[in-house]
This record gives structure tokens, C-alpha cells and sequence, in this order.
């Protein structure tokens, strides 16, 4: 008989969730002092008393075996009525009076189901069961306590685990069609690129010796199938459960999907669920996830089993248009539904946030889950400054003020925000008139005002909840709070704090300098993390900004492509921004050039909108009839589609393409064969000089490396190079690549360029554009 695993938790989650979503309000005191207040309660146990006691039972179906296990927060020794009891402990920010003995049906069939287990394998009559209900933050007890029966518990988890039974049972058939087709698939096409085999193979050895792997494979050489090929292998032998797709941009997501298409084409069988951000994917006009607003939010508990069951038997590929679809017919929320889904799927599709942002990511996904899941992180160079995002944290003065006169009938809110605008006038006068000032550690007092602040907010935002114009400012200023407060807690040497003015504003900023710690911090306990990117040089730099150690496997892919399909030249003009206005005489001509002895369609990449602008214009001018398209701020999906559209093969008309380095148009996308003959890349990509890189490069020189490069010249050029890669896509295409920057000449600039770029020619006399073409 095969077995089912599965947790006491998930299944009685599964048969007995009922209700609404509902996130007006959800106070963090229950995340963050959850495990403090359990620990704490099991330390007044008696010596008889045991704690995290770990329970097993199998049930025996038909077909199969339900292995069922979980760990009970206490087995209570018997008192002077001769029972053991098992204690069930659960913290709550609700007030306890609002919490009966039915409130919970959960809870309680959670510790029935440890009972029954107690009970039949000690051989017991009786046996009692006691729920204890915590209130936080005020640490009040509230208890209900119920005598069973063995034979009424055992037909309670039989009747339970009969209600899981069509699910595990879908599960299972799942998984053994899975198994037998990942074992029989074959590599999808007829051969491997040059270097795409070797490269997959050191994917596989990377996760089957549990380690991570570092790898540089040029555009062209099929990253996303080297990568997914040897992982879905590896999942087809038993060596992992799960997979995750990480990325930074829609775009490259889409990819991942395609290939898992065509992998299904040959024969693959397995799911995969693709996230999309809440906003994207929400119903309804604005995103308020209350039952009395939002219909798919209302009794979204009640269906959400339903729906599960129905997709995931009749799907494979779970796209942001199959969840929409599954969703409107089961009337759920699309983006819980995608959660949902993200727990039971063998592959999740979605952005790095969901395994290492701190503040989103999927925080149900156990020790002993992440054990038998790889990490492919695509891209991976993006994640360098995604993540000081992530574990950077800023709190402003401005809110404090308001909330300080909104509430001033309010003495528990008044007394708190009072005291954090205090803080801050008592800062501005340490600043003495500076814009910004660093500062050796976060002052002592501001994690403490402003955990009172949020314990405050948190007793408001729970009685005013319904009031959501009202408590809109505390709510924005609580999460803001309750931000600065989580990151405080990572704050090391890796990080700075500092002030910063800006006209009537004071804020205090943590900035994370070196994400590393924090990337492995938050990447600890998965099987193996696969770091992959066109663009990882040097690798000294991406070793020290990911957390890659020194015995993890690093590889570069050489170029699957012929020196013959491409041409680079590098045109000695300076780009510096002192010198810009004398520049866009020199690049218009150059582009227009270009085209005019090459026809067809190119994209020209800038470092700012600003210089786009201005060389823009100009070439507009001065060539009229020559066809252009741009990039603007903020474009929607919709605008950034259009755009790509234009770029046709069969086009009789050129093309001009004006887009930003590091935009969403030099990175992921995939203009083949004719679609795109030429690349300009004006500068050398160096980041806008600014105070919070200037911290950077010192924090980097003060531990002996060459700061400047760490914070401007490696960033800058890895946009370059993504630039320059939309070019050649495949083993067909041609094309011409032109770098506009004296500094190009330079050794420094010259060795960051990939080898097969690095026989350039000056660009002196555009003719031999002419003659050339």
C-alpha cells in the first residue's frame, strides 16, 4: 500500500476552516510573541508534564495509508481524576471574552486528533483535552477543558480523516503519475546547446550534494531549461518535493512557464502555480479584503476546498488566467487562492519576495519542507539591490505630528506619538542643519517608543477596525512601524542608520549596505540554491553581495555563440554628466548612422529618462522620417507590450528604440532573428552619484576592497552587459553592438567586458559604418 504523509495541522486546517477573509486588521503581536508565550507557559509544566511531545498514527484506507503526525504542546500528567491531559496552546490579540468554546473549531480538532492518538496507543478510556487561550500583549489566560471517550475520539479523526480522504487520494495519484513521467522524461530537444549540458549537470550535482552554485551562462545558452531539466530530475528521484522559480520581472517569469509548457509537450507531468502580486490580481476596484466589501473575500473558507480539489485535478500548469478562471467559478480570492495553491504545488513560479523579504514571504513553509526544496534564482545579479531593499527600513517624523493632534482626546495614542515627535526635534537638533547624519548605531530609545506606539495602534486599529477612512494614517504609520521595529532586529555591521532632512521631513533610515548575512539568514534550510544570471562578473563581487561561501560551487558557461554574428564597436565619446550637452550631437549621428547603413530595428539604452530626453528630441529633429519609439516612467503591461510589438522581423520601415539601462527593456526580454539588428548603450551604466552609494563604497573600502567599483562601476556595467545581451538570442542571430564611452578604452572597463566583446573597433569615421553594411 502506499502512504500519505501529512500533519495533524494541515488536514484538521483542511476539513474543519470555515469563514471570511477578512484583513482590515491582523495584529503582528501574535506572529512575533507566539513562540515566547508557548515556551513560556510549557517552562510552568510540572516535572510529570512533557512538552512538544511528537504523535504519530497511520489510518488505513482501501488504497493507501494516511500517515498522520504532528506535536502537541503538552501531555499533562494524570492529576487526582486519573486522566492525562493534552494541552493545546493558542495566543490571540482578541479580547477573551470574545472567544467561547465553539470560536475555534479548528483548535479543537487539532488537539481531539493529538487526544485520540494518546489515548489509543496508552490504551486509554478517557482522556482530557484542554484548549489554553493567551491574550496578547497582556498574557491573560483563558481555558476550556473537555473529558473524551476513546471510542468517541476514534470515530471523530475517522470521520476527519475520511473528509481528507478525496484529497489525499487526488494527491497521491498526482504524485505517482509525476514520479513516472519525470523518470522517463529525456532533455527536450533534439541536442544540447554547447555548454548546456554540462552546466545542467552541475545543476544536479549542486542540489544532490546539498550545496549552492553560482553560475554565469551567457544569453543564448537556455539558463531557464538548464536549470528547471535537472531540478524536475531531481524531484523525479526523491532528492526534493518542491521547487520555486524566483524572479525579478514578470517577463522572465513567463519564460519559466514556457519551458514547463514544452517540458509537458514531451511528456512531463507535474504542477506548477505562478504568483502574481496582490493589486495585479485582485477582482475588485480596490484591494480591501473584507467580507462585507469584497464577495470572493466573503465565505472564501467555506468554497476554498472545493475550488483546490477542482484545479489542482484538472490542471497542470496554474497561470495568473487559470487561477482568475478557477477563482471567479468558485467565487474565491485570486490571490489567497494562489497562496493557497503555492503550499500544495510540486513547482511555484514568482518574485525573490516570497522566499527572502522578510516582511511577505511564505511564512507556513516548515524546516522540514525546505529541506527537500531548491531555490532557481534567475537573474540573480537583481537581487543584489532587491534585497537592501528588502531588509532596509525608514520611519518618518510627519505621521507622528498628525497622529499627535488627531488624537489628543486619546491619551494611550497621544502619549506615544507625542513621545516619538519629541524624539525626532530632539534629532533635528543633533543634525545641526545637516541634510544627513550617520550614526554609529540605531539610538537606544526609537525601537522602545515605537513598540509602544504599536502596542497602542494595535488596541485602536482592533476597536475601530470597521472605521477604515479613520484609522487609514495610524494603519499606514503602524505598518511602517512595525517595519522599522523587524528590521532593528537584523540591524548589524552590515548595515547603517542614518538621518536624513528633506525640507520640513525628518526620517531615520536603516539602509542594509552587504545583503549577504540576511540573504543566507533567510535562504538557511533549503536543499540547494541555484544563483544563475548571464551577467555575474566578477564573481568576487556577486559571491560577497549573494552569500555565496567559498566551498559552494561556482561555474561560467563560455558563449554558445560565433565571434562572426556580431560586431562591437566602441565609439570614444565622453558621457559624463558635465559633458552631456556636448554628447547628443555625437550620438544622434551615431545612431542615425546606424540605421541609415543598416536599416532595421535597434534600441538605444540611456543611463537617465533625462538623457533619453534630450538625445531624443534632437534625433527627432534631425531625422524626421526615421521611425521612433520610447520608453516613458510608469509604464503599465499594457504600454510595455505595445512597445515590444513594434520590434517586427518582416518590418519595411527602421526602427529606433529609446529605453533606460537596468529598465524593464534591457533585461529578460527576447527579440529574435530580425526583430532586433542593433544595440547602442550610451555610458557605462555607473549608478546616479548619490549619498546612499557613497556609504556603500566607504563601507566596502574600510574592508579592503575597492569601494568605488563595489557601489558605481560593477552595478553600472552589469546593465551594460544585460543590454548588449538583447542582441544575440539564438544560434542565428546577427547584429551590431555599439558602446558610446571613452572609458571603454580603459583596462578597467576593457576586462569587465565579456571576452567575446573585448575585439571591439574604434569608431572614428562613420563611412565604414557605411561601407561596412
Amino acid at each position: 500500500m502506499e502512504n500519505y504523509r501529512v500533519s495533524v495541522r494541515t488536514m484538521v486546517e483542511y476539513v474543519y476552516s470555515g469563514g471570511s477573509i477578512d484583513n482590515r486588521f491582523r495584529s503582528a503581536a501574535s506572529m512575533t510573541e507566539g513562540t515566547r508565550i508557548h515556551q513560556k507557559l510549557q517552562k510552568e509544566y510540572g516535572e510529570a508534564d512533557q512538552k512538544e511531545v511528537f504523535l504519530q498514527m497511520d489510518i488505513p484506507f482501501d488504497f493507501f495509508t494516511l500517515q498522520l503526525e504532528g506535536r502537541c504542546d503538552g501531555l499533562l500528567a494524570a492529576g487526582s481524576d486519573g486522566l492525562l491531559t493534552i494541552d493545546e496552546i493558542k495566543s490571540s490579540t482578541k479580547p477573551l471574552d470574545l472567544i467561547e468554546e465553539q470560536t475555534h473549531p479548528v483548535h479543537w480538532a487539532q488537539a481531539k486528533c493529538y487526544a485520540c492518538i494518546v489515548a489509543e496507543q496508552n490504551d486509554l478510556e478517557e482522556i482530557k483535552v484542554q484548549l489554553t487561550y493567551v491574550q496578547l500583549p497582556s498574557e491573560e489566560k483563558k481555558q476550556f477543558i473537555k473529558v473524551f471517550s476513546q471510542l468517541e475520539l476514534k470515530d471523530f479523526l475517522e470521520e476527519t480523516a475520511a473528509s481528507y480522504r478525496a484529497f489525499a487520494e487526488m494527491k497521491l495519484k498526482h504524485e505517482k503519475q509525476r514520479q513516472a513521467s519525470i523518470q522517463e522524461l529525456s532533455f527536450p530537444y533534439p541536442e544540447y546547446r554547447s555548454g548546456q549540458r554540462a552546466f545542467a549537470g552541475t545543476v544536479y550535482k549542486t542540489i544532490m550534494d546539498r550545496k549552492n552554485l553560482m553560475a554565469e551562462a551567457p544569453t543564448g545558452i537556455g539558463k531557464t531549461m538548464s536549470t528547471l531539466f535537472p531540478a524536475i530530475k531531481s524531484l523525479g528521484e526523491g532528492l526534493t518535493r518542491k521547487l520555486f522559480y524566483l524572479t525579478a520581472k514578470t517577463i522572465t517569469r513567463t519564460t519559466a512557464e514556457e519551458a514547463l509548457n514544452h517540458l509537458e509537450a514531451k511528456g512531463l507531468y507535474m504542477n506548477s502555480v505562478t504568483m502574481t502580486a496582490k493589486d495585479k490580481i485582485c477582482f475588485k476596484e480596490e484591494t480591501i479584503c473584507q467580507p462585507e466589501y469584497c464577495e470572493f473575500a466573503d465565505g472564501y473558507y467555506d468554497r476554498i476546498n472545493g475550488a483546490m480539489l477542482d484545479i489542482l485535478s484538472n490542471e497542470t500548469r496554474i497561470t495568473r488566467t487559470v487561477i482568475e478562471e478557477y477563482a471567479m467559478k468558485h467565487k474565491v480570492c485570486p490571490f489567497e487562492f494562489s497562496i493557497d495553491l503555492a503550499y500544495q504545488a510540486d513547482a511555484v513560479i514568482g518574485d525573490y519576495n516570497y522566499v527572502f523579504d522578510p516582511r511577505v514571504n511564505l511564512k507556513r513553509f516548515l524546516e522540514e519542507q525546505k529541506n527537500k526544496t531548491v531555490l532557481l534564482i534567475d537573474e540573480a545579479h537583481n537581487l543584489v539591490d532587491r534585497a537592501r531593499t528588502m531588509f532596509s527600513a525608514s520611519i518618518d517624523k510627519s505621521p507622528f505630528l498628525k497622529l499627535k493632534r488627531e488624537y489628543k482626546q486619546n491619551p494611550a495614542l497621544f502619549l506615544p506619538s507625542k513621545a516619538l515627535n519629541d524624539f525626532f526635534i530632539s534629532f533635528k537638533k543633533e543634525m545641526d542643519g545637516r541634510k544627513q547624519l550617520v550614526l554609529d548605531l540605531i539610538p537606544n530609545e526609537l525601537p522602545l517608543l515605537l513598540e509602544a506606539f504599536t502596542e497602542a495602534a494595535e488596541k485602536e486599529l482592533l476597536h475601530t477596525a470597521k472605521d477604515a477612512v479613520k484609522t487609514e494614517l495610524l494603519l499606514e504609520t503602524y505598518f511602517a512601524a512595525q517595519n522599522f521595529i523587524r528590521i532593528a532586529k537584523l540591524y548589524d555591521d552590515h548595515s547603517i542608520a542614518y538621518g536624513e532632512k528633506n525640507g520640513n521631513e525628518l526620517t531615520m533610515n536603516l539602509f542594509c549596505i552587504d545583503p549577504s548575512e540576511n540573504l543566507r539568514r533567510m535562504g538557511k534550510g533549503y536543499r540547494a540554491k541555484i544563483y544563475f544570471s548571464a551577467t555575474m562578473s566578477p564573481g568576487r563581487y556577486f559571491q560577497d553581495m549573494l552569500g555565496v561561501d567559498e566551498d559552494d560551487y561556482k561555474t561560467r558557461v563560455p558563449s554558445p555563440f560565433h565571434p562572426e554574428q556580431f560586431q562591437v564597436w566602441v565609439q570614444p565619446v565622453s558621457t559624463r554628466y558635465r559633458e552631456r550637452e556636448d554628447s547628443i550631437a555625437p550620438i544622434v549621428r551615431t545612431i542615425g548612422s546606424l540605421v541609415e547603413a543598416k536599416s532595421g530595428n535597434h534600441l538605444v539604452f540611456f543611463p537617465s529618462y533625462q538623457y533619453l530626453d534630450s538625445v531624443y528630441e534632437s534625433f527627432t529633429l534631425d531625422y524626421p522620417d526615421i521611425q521612433t519609439i520610447k520608453q516613458d516612467t510608469g509604464m503599465k503591461e499594457e504600454e510595455r507590450e505595445k512597445f515590444l510589438e513594434k520590434f517586427q522581423a518582416d518590418s519595411k520601415e527602421p526602427l529606433v528604440g529609446f529605453a533606460v539601462l537596468g529598465g524593464i527593456f534591457s533585461e529578460g526580454i527576447d527579440l529574435r532573428g530580425d526583430r532586433l539588428n542593433g544595440v547602442v548603450v550610451v555610458g557605462v551604466g555607473l549608478p546616479q552619484l548619490g549619498f546612499e552609494r557613497d556609504l556603500i563604497k566607504s563601507h566596502f573600502a574600510a574592508h579592503g576592497k575597492n569601494g568605488y567599483d563595489y557601489a558605481y562601476v560593477y552595478p553600472g556595467m552589469n546593465k551594460v552587459l544585460q543590454a548588449g545581451g538583447r542582441l544575440i538570442r539564438s544560434e542565428t542571430d546577427t547584429g551590431t553592438i555599439i558602446l558610446l564611452d571613452d572609458r571603454y578604452l580603459q583596462p578597467k572597463y576593457q576586462g569587465l567586458l565579456p571576452e567575446e566583446w573585448r575585439n571591439f573597433r574604434i569608431l572614428k569615421d562613420f563611412s565604414i559604418l557605411k561601407a561596412l553594411f
